[in-house]
């Protein structure tokens, strides 16, 4: 197996931002009269993109939000998080050193989040990791999100490369059937934000920290 590329997944795999999309997910509820949801709650409800994670939280305070009202909804939501993304989102143990050590080794990098692009373009440079990567296209910038294939393929296209070069990384269902869709080898981390369990996932290997993704490399192209 030939493997010059590695896609990340953001939120869940590179960085624990539940904090901060609680924070502003509560202002919202706080402001339409509804209870407050916890972090883990949060957690269960992230990985869709910022419409669902509000439509989600309606459901889980109340009366779920009428699909007319979700896109006037999502736009205050991204209001409270704008300026606020990584006031309390950092990175995952070994992430930084991680990736410094893959660029090193040659691979080429990108990331496809299904959250839009300017939250996504935000914290990576707050947290200093936006350089790391080549392609960066948030869930706003397709028709169709994550586990669609198009955000990969065309990661590919940008990439001039083919799936069989590539490798998925990240933590939920989506991230992994956009893989399978693709044709793309995945390795899925046991940490993250799902409601199902790492091994349901399906993914081609599992590691538990992001430390053990270059030894998870080398063997997948053994």
């Amino acid at each position: 197996m030939t493997l010059t590329t590695l896609i990340f997944d953001l939120d869940g795999t590179l960085i624990d931002s539940a904090p901060d999309l609680r924070t502003a997910c509560n202002k919202l509820l706080q402001s339409k009269g509804r209870r407050e949801i916890t972090l883990e709650e949060t957690k269960k409800f992230v990985g869709n993109g910022a419409a669902k994670l509000v439509e989600r939280a309606f459901a889980a305070t109340g009366e779920p939000a009428q699909a007319s009202e979700l896109a006037p909804l999502t736009q205050d939501f991204l209001a409270f998080y704008d300026g606020h993304e990584a006031d309390e989102t950092g990175t995952y143990p070994s992430v930084m050193e991680t990736l410094q050590q893959l660029k090193q080794q040659g691979y080429r990098l990108a990331l496809c989040t299904n959250k839009p692009q300017k939250p996504t373009q935000n914290i990576l440079e707050h947290l200093a990791i936006e350089s790391f990567f080549d392609v960066i296209i948030g869930g706003d910038q397709v028709a169709k999100k994550k586990p669609d294939a198009e955000m990969l393929l065309t990661t590919l296209t940008k990439m001039g490369i083919t799936a069989d070069q590539a490798v998925m990384i990240g933590d939920s269902p989506n991230d992994i059937g956009a893989a399978d869709n693709a044709e793309m080898a995945s390795i899925a981390v046991s940490y993250g934000y799902r409601r199902v369990s790492v091994e349901e996932l399906g993914a081609d290997r599992i590691i538990d920290h992001m430390s053990q993704l270059p030894d998870a490399l080398e063997a997948m192209k053994a």
